[in-house]
């Protein structure tokens, strides 16, 4: 070490101009040299807490995929309506296939609510999921039609499912219909989303049967809160009797307004039932949905900088996020 600085720090040649609060101290010091300081110690910085009252985490931007397949196949179950689980099958749909997943959407609901959200007329389809359940000789790929957004397809439904539900009941392996007709689908896709009816009959349990995984989206409000031990006790009678592998991927805070009292403490109290099976991301009230639905597309199309666009993009990443770590 060099004598004649203060401590005796280790030196290194100057790379620039020197500050003025400096220049006194420095023209008493070797031209052209400058002691290099010890390193501070660095604060930890603390995550900012989410609206789930938990720290944010850092999801990492998903990697591309080399091919198709198999598909992981996700049911959007809730048997309260309104909870938003046409909303979410149809914008986290589309946010998956702009990360480069091929998505396909399977209205399950006789309401064919998923179908008008994406532009299509109920009462003009040819061919429907009820056509693919009940007739033999139709296929997959005669009632598949393109969504309009790339990457993502619709399997369509309307009113005819409803005869479905009664039909089945004399079925021989009843429960398993949906998971046969859609067997061909997993080599071509790499996420199946099935939006479910609100209830836990039949065609629900059909959808079950043939997931690999649930979302359960759930509103913010009090009675909305209330129903999901019921459906924790179907989807535990499934698991025993039916599917053995299925498992709950998350739930997801929907229309939620973090400036009310009673929003901030449903939210607590889902997070204190479900722990971190619950997202971290949420989805906020917004008129936009609304819009888009109107509109016949996905938010991340319809109004793509807004904030219910990035929220599903969020949890996009998110979804990625839970299924790759397994």
């Amino acid at each position: 070490m060099s004598a004649g600085y203060p401590g005796n720090e280790e030196l290194v040649e100057d790379s620039g101009p020197v500050p003025a609060a400096q220049r006194d101290h420095r023209s008493q010091e070797e031209p052209g040299r400058r002691p290099v300081p010890a390193p501070a110690a660095v604060a930890a910085v603390e995550r900012p807490i989410g609206p789930t009252g938990r720290p944010m985490i850092d999801i990492p931007e998903p990697e591309p995929v080399a091919h198709h397949g198999p598909a992981r196949v996700v049911s959007m179950c809730n048997q309260k309506g309104g909870v938003g689980k046409t909303t979410t099958t149809i914008n986290l749909g589309a946010a998956l296939a702009e990360y480069g997943r091929k998505v396909l959407l399977v209205d399950f609901d006789p309401q064919g609510s998923l179908s008008v959200g994406l532009g299509m007329n109920p009462h003009t389809m040819d061919l429907s999921v009820y056509n693919l359940l009940m007739e033999r000789d139709v296929t997959l790929d005669d009632v598949v039609v393109p969504s309009g957004i790339g990457n993502m397809d619709l399997l369509p439904s309307n009113i005819d499912l409803s005869a479905a539900e009664v039909q089945l009941v004399h079925e021989v392996a009843r429960e398993q219909t949906l998971q046969r007709v859609l067997r061909p689908a997993l080599a071509k896709y790499d996420v199946i989303l099935i939006d479910c009816q609100p209830s836990l009959g039949l065609l629900t349990v059909n959808a079950l049967t043939a997931s690999d995984g649930v979302i359960v989206p759930l509103e913010c409000e009090y009675f909305a809160l209330r129903g999901v031990a019921l459906l924790k006790t179907t989807i535990d009678k499934v698991c025993e009797r039916l599917n053995p592998d299925l498992e709950i991927d998350g739930v997801l805070g929907t229309m939620y307004d973090g400036r009310t009292l009673h929003g901030r403490e449903v939210m607590a109290r889902l997070v204190e039932a479900w722990g971190d099976t619950v997202f971290h991301t949420v989805i906020r009230r917004t008129v936009k949905f609304s819009d888009s639905t109107v509109a016949g597309e996905p938010i991340t199309s319809y109004a793509s900088s807004s904030a219910g666009a990035v929220a599903y993009r969020e949890l996009a990443k998110e979804v990625l996020a839970r299924w790759r770590d397994e």
